[in-house]
């Protein structure tokens, strides 16, 4: 039954549209029981249905949905949303966003390390998904098992072919215990280098997405050669003849990040860090307390910010106001546009120019000294 000309109906989504540059007030809040904002000038109103048979709007039916053009006057009587037009709410929000944006801008490092960690945050598949076509995934490192820590395969961005390694979270308890929280064995490490072998075989890039809170440290994987592994990959990554475009997404923690993290150029998010130990490892090895965490975050400079100025980044991605968490469509539009650049530039330069550009890099990282 038609609820907007009497009767009932489970049709509850309703959405009101307003014609560009009118200010459309609503009245009757009884009317209305939420909305939410589905672009700039829609919005999708959940609606009282047995309040609809003192309405006779004018209406047309897409995909099930009703909208309600109140940008005319095709309706009988006054609807209020609490005496605000839906411009003045679209004003309300973007003073909501300027002030995340200002709350983000200022955060400590100990508040960015919450924020890397945050469960809602995306991690590599929501990228791969989101900005890649044709995604292949491989498994297995050819000598003991697949470590599903770690995503390997093949993709085109942008039509280009490219080569993927990424640290891969769960979000959810089931998957995070399968994907060992991000934390990769010897066998996930040996995965990795499979495929970049298979990368410079085919010349194809490689871009790798690292976030991790460190390397498996379980007795199993020290007695598969976890330190071997890692060092082979910084090894191998160093005189790789292909591009390598690092991104940090989330965390990334010492060795476990390393293993992967050898590349041409390295990106990192704004609400990312990175550094040899975390914070909480770091306070309990100098203070055996772990609530010191937030003092270690600020003495070993985790932030993007902080290894930007050593030289131990090349750039940083910004991410949206409240966190890449908060909208992962823009977060992965703005880390998509961040590699290509990247990838552009890189696959531009001969490969023995390349590897002698990376091994140089790494040389001139740090600072010291010499007396005597």
């Amino acid at each position: 039954v038609d609820p907007l000309f009497g009767g009932t109906s489970n049709l509850n989504r309703i959405v009101y549209r307003a014609a560009e540059g009118e200010e459309v007030v609503i009245k009757g809040s009884e009317v209305i029981k939420g909305w939410e904002k589905v672009n700039k000038g829609v919005w999708k109103v959940t609606l009282d249905n047995s309040m609809f048979a003192n309405y006779n709007p004018y209406r047309e039916i897409i995909a099930a949905d009703w909208f309600l053009d109140l940008g005319r006057d095709h309706h009988t009587g006054e609807v209020y949303l609490n005496g605000k037009s839906f411009y003045e709410i679209d004003s309300l929000e973007n003073k909501l966003n300027k002030l995340k944006e200002d709350i983000y801008k200022d955060l400590s490092r100990w508040q960015r390390v919450q924020v890397a960690r945050h469960p809602r945050r995306p991690y590599t598949l929501d990228y791969v998904n989101r900005i890649m076509e044709n995604f292949v995934e491989i498994h297995g490192d050819r000598n003991f098992k697949d470590d599903q820590a770690v995503v390997c395969g093949f993709a085109t961005l942008n039509g280009v072919k490219v080569t993927v390694i990424g640290q891969q979270k769960g979000h959810d308890a089931a998957e995070n215990i399968r994907r060992n929280f991000g934390m990769m064995h010897p066998e996930g490490y040996r995965k990795a280098l499979r495929t970049m072998k298979l990368a410079e075989k085919f010349q194809l890039p490689v871009l790798i997405f690292i976030d991790t809170p460190g390397a498996y440290p379980g007795i199993g994987a020290e007695e598969r050669g976890q330190a071997e592994a890692i060092a082979r990959n910084i090894k191998e990554m160093a005189r790789l003849k292909t591009p390598i475009i690092i991104t940090i997404i989330g965390e990334g923690a010492s060795g476990g990040a390393l293993g992967i993290g050898v590349g041409d150029v390295i990106l990192m998010m704004q609400n990312s860090w990175y550094s040899v130990i975390s914070p909480e490892g770091c306070a309990a090895i100098l203070w055996r307390d772990r609530a010191y965490a937030p003092q270690s975050a600020d003495a070993l400079r985790v932030t993007a910010e902080d290894l930007l100025e050593l030289n131990v980044i090349d750039k940083i991605i910004p991410e949206p106001p409240g966190g890449a968490h908060s909208n992962p469509d823009k977060s992965a539009e703005i880390v998509k546009n961040a590699i290509l650049e990247e990838l552009e530039k890189y696959t531009q330069i001969p490969v023995p120019q390349l590897v002698e550009q990376r091994i140089q890099k790494y040389r001139e990282m740090g600072v010291y000294s010499q007396q005597g």
